[in-house]
């Protein structure tokens, strides 16, 4: 359970990682690792104040839009598609990992999802080469994705496709790991949700990674300290997940992961990159404002602070950054 790897591969992977991430060629080699120290990790915040006009329900044309600013503002492409391209390329089949455990109303919006897949398509990816998966079946129907098919693509819950036999470890973790992502998809692109959680007090990327394995219940005390890190040191996870992009059209800052009115918040946004840790280090400031705001105390303070961020950006880790002087956090 505790066995680490040798340290010359460890380290040698981390360089070869941070080189991907600067040149966005992510099918090469791994696409989650800490950035050249003179360099930063781009986090893109996009939102749009009318993306639910006068109703409840997002609007698809305004949606769209918001997705293409941040794609291309993280890549610094020309157009959209150009961004998309880096990512993908025909003849792989692309998993986007969703989020439905916290509840139909606080779960990866399916106009998110489609526009993503919409925007895969464009990039050469059919339909036939994309797959939606998360914990289970159930979970899938209950965000909104019904398998085996959903607009198209396949959706099929890890407990259907089943796990790998054998146990992947690093650290303090050894789990199963899900076929869909060992064996079906070349890339995955990480559709989490952003959320206050009562027990690892907050999620976004690293933590929906525990919809991969099938021990996820093991890895909650002690707020996920380490084992989100752990987690996501398994070489799979790191090579195969090319990019997050973060739900933020609802979240939840209080009361989470499952959906309470009281505390949802209608954000707007979208949440892109590919630093995991730099991710949630934004990710994480998003949420203690809006806890600020509405007279909350921190989550250090609640007694639930995500340390397991800071242990991702560790010596032992390097997952990335939780430096905000080496975070670029860009608002489009």
């Amino acid at each position: 359970m505790n066995e680490k790897p040798n340290r010359r591969d460890f380290l040698r992977g981390c360089v070869v990682g941070a080189g991907a991430l600067l040149a966005g060629d992510a099918w090469d080699t791994m696409a989650a690792a800490a950035p050249a120290p003179e360099t930063k990790s781009r986090v893109v915040i996009a939102r749009d104040a009318a993306l639910r006009g006068a109703g409840s329900d997002i609007d698809p044309a305004r949606l769209g839009p918001m997705l293409d600013r941040a794609v291309q503002k993280f890549f610094d492409t020309k157009k959209p598609v150009d961004a998309w391209k880096r990512l993908v390329k025909p003849g792989e089949v692309i998993g986007l990992k969703v989020n439905g455990l916290g509840g139909r109303q606080i779960t990866t919006n399916p106009a998110v999802v489609e526009a993503v897949i919409q925007r895969l398509t464009q990039a050469g990816i059919p339909l036939k080469d994309i797959v939606i998966f998360d914990r289970s079946d159930r979970d899938l129907v209950v965000a909104g994705f019904t398998p085996p098919e959903w607009k198209g693509v396949r959706s099929i819950g890890n407990r259907t496709a089943g796990f790998e036999e054998e146990l992947s470890e690093w650290g303090n973790v050894a789990s199963q790991l899900s076929k869909t992502l060992t064996r079906t998809c070349d890339g995955v692109i990480n559709l989490p949700v952003l959320k206050d959680h009562g027990m690892a007090g907050f999620t976004l990327a690293m933590k929906a990674m525990y919809g991969v394995i099938n021990n996820p219940n093991k890895y909650h005390p002690n707020a996920g300290n380490p084992y989100i890190a752990d987690l996501n040191m398994l070489p799979v996870i790191r090579q195969k997940v090319r990019l997050t992009i973060g739900d933020a059209t609802t979240a939840i800052y209080e009361g989470g992961p499952g959906y309470n009115p009281q505390w949802a918040w209608q954000m707007n946004g979208l949440i892109v990159g590919r630093d995991p840790v730099a991710l949630d280090t934004v990710g994480w400031q998003l949420i203690e404002q809006k806890r600020k705001e509405a007279g909350l105390p921190t989550l250090a303070e609640a007694g639930r602070e995500p340390k397991y961020i800071a242990t991702a950006a560790d010596e032992q880790h390097r997952l990335g950054t939780n430096d905000p002087k080496r975070i670029e956090r860009v608002e489009v």
